[in-house]
């Protein structure tokens, strides 16, 4: 389920995201859930050495470049996608049980 929020970003945020909308043909939220996944996945990955993806963020961005190019089709960025999405799930349920977090879902 997704919960609409709305966040202020400085300019030069914006205009990355922009840039990465234009270059790689993904809708303005797409993007910025994709970086903010990312970023998640990036922080376990220095946090805890010991927690491993199933792949690396150069993987997806070599992906998305494909797609742009048009050597790939969208199903198929759809598919990395909702691999990201798992994954940093994955990278957040595993800090929360690190550091013993409890979500309101569970209470």
């Amino acid at each position: 389920m997704q919960k609409r929020y709305q966040v202020l970003i400085p300019e030069w945020l914006e205009d990355y995201i922009k840039f990465g909308v234009e270059k790689y043909g993904l809708s303005f939220s797409e993007l910025l859930r994709l970086e903010i996944c990312l970023s998640v996945i990036s922080t376990m990955d220095a946090l805890y050495p010991e927690y491993k993806t199933a792949f690396s963020a150069k993987e997806v961005f070599q992906a998305i470049q494909r797609y742009a190019k048009g050597k790939v089709d969208k199903r198929e960025v759809d598919k990395i996608i909702s691999k990201i999405y798992f994954e940093a799930r994955k990278a957040i349920e595993f800090r929360f049980s690190k550091e013993k977090y409890v979500t309101e879902i569970e209470k």
